[in-house]
């Protein structure tokens, strides 16, 4: 049976969001997936299209989505929809919308900067640190990162505000240093996993950028993330 793909793409352009699905367009194509490609959330209130809708992967930043769009969203995902994406293009999609923040299981908050004497102004570079994803007991055996050792990135280090519902497979440790207010280390989700009715969600929060997507690790995990999402994989 043929497995389709929808691929919703869009809002701020900082994260690149043509390039950076473009990326896994291939990946869709080699697994057998048929991929429909949207510009916009809009697609998810036609309840026709996202009934035969086995897995969306979205890249939409800082952007707005209508009532009827996430009813629609989360109906198919309840229904068994798989819903996977990286970054800001799913923890930072609909910012205003409280039952899309329920549905993902964790907010972008932040990402720290570098130390006052090395922000240059105004540049992405001001928010990369280096830091160490970590995996979970959980992570070390789940399919999604199985193997996939502790890697080290140099991006923003997503700080992110998530429930229990979460089944988290990866964590990132922020410092306290003493040019932030926060005063002990704080331990963020990287990547995590959730069930919402029939259907399952995956988050990964590297992925700010191509290059950093092309990471192997990144990479492997979204790759991953795909295939256990997917509807026919969940109601395995």
């Amino acid at each position: 049976m043929t497995k389709r793909a929808l691929v919703v793409r869009g809002g701020w352009d900082g994260h690149q969001p043509i390039e950076s699905t473009d990326l896994f367009l291939p990946f869709l194509q080699e697994q057998g997936y048929e991929t429909r490609i949207e510009s916009s959330p809009a697609i998810y209130a036609d309840a026709d299209v996202m009934a035969g809708i086995d897995v969306i992967v979205q890249s939409v930043t800082m952007s707005k989505i209508e009532g009827a769009e996430l009813d629609g969203l989360r109906a198919a995902v309840a229904a068994g929809t798989g819903m996977t994406g990286w970054h800001g293009g799913i923890a930072d999609s609909f910012r205003e919308s409280s039952d899309y923040l329920q549905l993902i299981g964790g907010q972008f908050a932040t990402h720290p900067a570098k130390h006052p004497d090395d922000v240059v102004g105004g540049k992405a570079e001001d928010n990369f640190l280096r830091y160490v994803v970590e995996m979970t007991d959980l992570g070390r055996e789940h399919p999604i990162t199985r193997g996939i050792p502790d890697f080290e990135l140099e991006t923003e280090q997503y700080w992110v505000l998530t429930d229990d519902l979460n089944d988290v497979l990866a964590t990132t440790t922020h410092p306290a240093p003493p040019w932030h207010p926060w005063h002990r280390p704080v331990v963020s989700p990287v990547v995590w996993t959730r069930h919402w009715g029939r259907g399952r969600i995956a988050v990964a929060t590297p992925g700010h950028s191509p290059d950093v997507l092309e990471d192997e690790h990144v990479r492997t995990i979204i790759e991953r993330s795909i295939l256990w999402v997917t509807r026919t994989a969940s109601e395995s």
